[in-house]
């Protein structure tokens, strides 16, 4: 029998793919002017109340935009006028890339972590495990169609959600919050990624696994 072509991809080139695209695509959302970013928050705050399986949620984690991100500040407010409960993703202390989700109300205390980005204090906050999440809205660089989501690159995600490899139906439902113009034609994905649920932009919802 012949020997067949090895046709792999080198997973090397992966990488480079992904850090020329994150590049590229972290150049597109901080081109953004405020009103653009501001404009992007509440039309995507409009698309996801009509998005039933985010309605359903109660216990919500999201985060703090940095960089560019699509700002979920407004969606938390309207969060908390429908007594429905946010939280914020916390560093776990002494752990390799792992999050813990604390309690967020408009009254928290937020301090500025190693990477600048406020959170609450884990001594003082309210923690709920991540399996008793009912949503979590996920920031990201990129995103495609299939839900791969391309992140910042420190796997702080991916580790923290790595159960939902087994249990893809379960709770949380990912949803990730993006600009439309962070889109990709095609991601790579790894064996750690965890695919999204959900992506949600000023555009539209896009439903792939929920």
């Amino acid at each position: 029998m012949a020997d067949t072509p090895d046709t792999s991809v080198d997973p090397s080139q992966n990488n480079h793919f992904k850090i020329e695209l994150r590049k590229e695509l972290r150049q597109r959302r901080r081109a953004l002017t405020p009103a653009q970013q501001n404009q992007s928050s509440s039309f995507a705050l409009r698309h996801l109340l009509q998005f039933a399986p985010f309605m359903r949620g109660a216990h919500i984690g999201l985060y703090l935009a940095n960089d560019g991100e699509l700002d979920p500040s407004c969606i938390a407010k309207q969060l908390w006028q429908m007594n429905k409960y946010c939280y914020l993703p916390v560093m776990r202390p002494g752990a390799n890339r792992e999050l813990w989700f604390l309690e967020y109300r408009p009254d928290t205390v937020l301090t500025p972590n190693r990477f600048g980005i406020p959170e609450p204090d884990h001594r003082s906050a309210r923690r709920l495990p991540t399996y008793l999440l009912d949503v979590v809205l996920m920031p990201l660089v990129g995103f495609d169609r299939t839900g791969a989501r391309l992140g910042m690159g420190g796997g702080f995600y991916d580790t923290t959600f790595a159960f939902k490899r087994t249990k893809p139906k379960g709770k949380p439902l990912l949803i990730g919050l993006a600009h439309s113009c962070q889109e990709a034609d095609s991601i790579p994905l790894e064996e750690w990624d965890i695919p999204l649920a959900a992506i949600a932009t000023e555009k539209e919802v896009i439903p792939i696994n929920c």
